[in-house]
């Protein structure tokens, strides 16, 4: 079995290194079949200069701006059985491809798994509400899973089967942010097993959280989910560009 970590970047020159070395420890922790792959987002910075320099990188050009746009990119150039979807400004824990791999070789009939972010730079009281936003997320889907009407995962910590992958027809580049992960764990739930494990953190920047306000971003996920499952589409159509 083979991953593939698709990690897309928009004007991310001052988080992609950090996000790469990572995974490199990541990598070499868990001694299994990995590959990586950034793909330049219309970007206009020195992202893809700092993805090039790493040799074992397969750097992937996407002039469409946006992050589905960018995950679709990086799903069509990879290889893996697994397509693993982190962000630039994430922070891999040393054994996360090893829980990864444990939980897909345990269990074939699992086609997406994800777990939450916790915040590196924010404080320790706004990541314990954090916490708790996840568990009452948690929660609702548990309670709802028997009526088949929703399911969980955080984007940019999320990894699915690439054939169930396919079976969907990747990603929807109609949609420009929000809802983006609910669509795909909705959609690729009718064909197995998703999983939202509190075992399988990632560590990654609260920038958005700041930028727009804790309780802000909370309503809005929060909305843009039940208008999901309502409306088989988000309500929010853009979103506010915090690398500007």
């Amino acid at each position: 079995m083979k991953l593939s970590i698709v990690i897309p970047a928009y004007n991310e020159e001052n988080y992609l290194a950090p996000c790469v070395e990572a995974i490199r420890l990541a990598v070499k922790t868990a001694g299994q079949e990995v590959e990586i792959i950034v793909v330049n987002n219309a970007s206009t910075d020195r992202t893809k200069e700092v993805a090039s320099a790493y040799s074992e990188i397969k750097v992937v050009d996407e002039t469409r701006k946006g992050i589905t746009w960018a995950r679709q990119a990086g799903y069509l150039a990879s290889s893996g059985d697994l397509i693993a979807n982190i962000d630039a400004d994430t922070r891999m824990p040393v054994d996360w491809i090893a829980k990864v791999f444990s939980y897909f070789e345990r269990d074939s009939k699992i086609v997406a798994l994800s777990g939450p972010y916790i915040y590196y730079d924010y404080s320790d009281f706004k990541n314990l509400l954090g916490q708790i936003y996840y568990h009452i997320g948690y929660s609702f889907n548990w309670l709802t899973t028997p009526f088949h009407l929703g399911a969980m995962i955080q984007g940019g910590n999320f990894i699915l089967r690439r054939d169930a992958l396919a079976k969907i027809g990747g990603y929807d580049t109609k949609i420009d942010f929000y809802g983006e992960d609910t669509d795909v764990a909705v959609r690729i739930r009718k064909f197995g097993k998703v999983i939202f494990s509190f075992q399988l953190p990632m560590y990654s920047s609260a920038r958005r959280l700041k930028e727009e306000g804790f309780f802000t971003m909370a309503r809005r996920y929060s909305f843009n989910y039940f208008y999901y499952l309502i409306f088989k589409k988000p309500y929010t159509k853009k979103s506010i560009d915090i690398r500007s």
